[in-house]
């Protein structure tokens, strides 16, 4: 490296491969060290979280057998009679796959509730991962162990995230806010999401983002990761319910990167809001990483293009809105992209998300 001149090395993801090639470049690396990495597993997220004077949904952490998993079921029925479904989680699962949930279905009032679980555990759980048998989700459970807690119900219920970043210097920063889409069988599979989260709580997101920031910086923490929540519309507003810490680069960075790098803007934690470089221009957009049909499959990345172009799906950079393609190398043999949609309104953007999946429906 020429003297004078500055570098270090950002990965997605920091593990002992990575710290030891900046070792060995004698450079710093941007991002949190693989030693702490223990601390955004599912049950220290839970105990970082009580820390910071937040309240998971009710569950049980540090648990390590099948045993244990039944135990926790016990507990949090006798404790909510009315639960009608838990959620069973391996501490280091992603985006869903290492969860399962258990239903309650079928349980009657006054039956022993250990031997009624004891019974429907196999039955009654199902896997996130399509690919991932009962007797296999356990013998990975009990390798990487996990927690237990109550599946959150409620009639209006949101899945948003917010991301914040530690600096060197030690300073804590709300980058973004987000409303996750969820869907498979069991609502837990991530498919997209909506920049920024709802004005009703994006505020309030960032202010318990920064106490988790904050918690994570005395303990060593550097660079950034999110935190996901599960938000309940109640009488007087929203509960939110911190689930998990994802000490790594997200989804969403990808696609809000592309927005600053697109319009030269910053989101005000302060508000909840993201404006252009233009100062008074309001920018939203809906993105996914997971848009996909078996039938985009031996479609072209040049072929996309030429799509693109011909229905005029691009981004404009006098309108500062359109539609910005990625991913699309994963196109011909998975028939998988991903799509980001900027729009001045959240109804615009999701408006050219349901434009780009007619389109291609179309054509393919």
């Amino acid at each position: 490296m020429p003297q004078g001149h500055e570098a270090h090395m950002s990965c997605f993801i920091v593990t002992p491969l990575e710290r030891s090639l900046a070792v060995q470049l004698q450079i710093p690396i941007y991002g949190c060290d693989p030693d702490l990495y223990e601390l955004g597993t599912k049950s220290n997220s839970r105990k970082i979280f009580r820390e910071c004077d937040l309240t998971p949904p009710a569950g049980y952490e540090d648990l390590k057998t099948k045993e244990d998993i039944i135990d926790a079921l016990v507990k949090l029925k006798q404790e909510i009679p009315a639960m009608r479904k838990a959620v069973v989680k391996m501490n280091d699962g992603f985006s869903g796959d290492g969860n399962a949930v258990f239903s309650f279905k079928n349980y009657e009032a006054g039956q022993d509730v250990k031997a009624w679980v004891t019974e429907h555990l196999h039955s009654n759980l199902v896997t996130v991962a399509s690919d991932l048998d009962v007797p296999t989700f356990f013998e990975k459970f009990e390798e990487m162990e996990g927690i237990v807690e109550a599946f959150v119900e409620g009639e209006v219920k949101e899945s948003p995230s917010v991301q914040c970043r530690i600096t060197p210097k030690g300073h804590c920063e709300i980058i973004s806010t987000h409303d996750q889409e969820l869907g498979g069988e069991s609502g837990q599979v991530y498919i997209g999401a909506h920049f920024p989260a709802s004005g009703d709580y994006a505020v309030a997101l960032s202010i318990m983002g920064k106490k988790v920031a904050e918690t994570l910086r005395e303990k060593g923490v550097l660079g950034r990761f999110a935190v996901d929540f599960i938000s309940v519309k109640v009488e007087d507003g929203w509960q939110h319910y911190p689930i998990e810490i994802n000490l790594r680069k997200g989804g969403t960075m990808h696609p809000f990167l592309m927005l600053q790098f697109l319009t030269d803007g910053a989101y005000n934690a302060d508000e909840g809001m993201y404006y252009t470089s233009k100062g008074h221009l309001v920018r939203y957009y809906f993105c996914s990483d997971n848009l996909r049909s078996d039938r985009y499959k031996g479609l072209s990345p040049h072929d996309l293009i030429e799509i693109a172009m011909l229905h005029d799906l691009h981004y404009d950079g006098t309108s500062q809105e359109g539609i910005m393609f990625h991913l699309i190398g994963a196109l011909s043999q998975y028939g998988k992209l991903g799509v980001v949609c900027i729009g001045s309104t959240p109804e615009k953007a999701r408006e050219l998300y349901a434009n780009i999946v007619e389109v291609l429906d179309k054509e393919c």
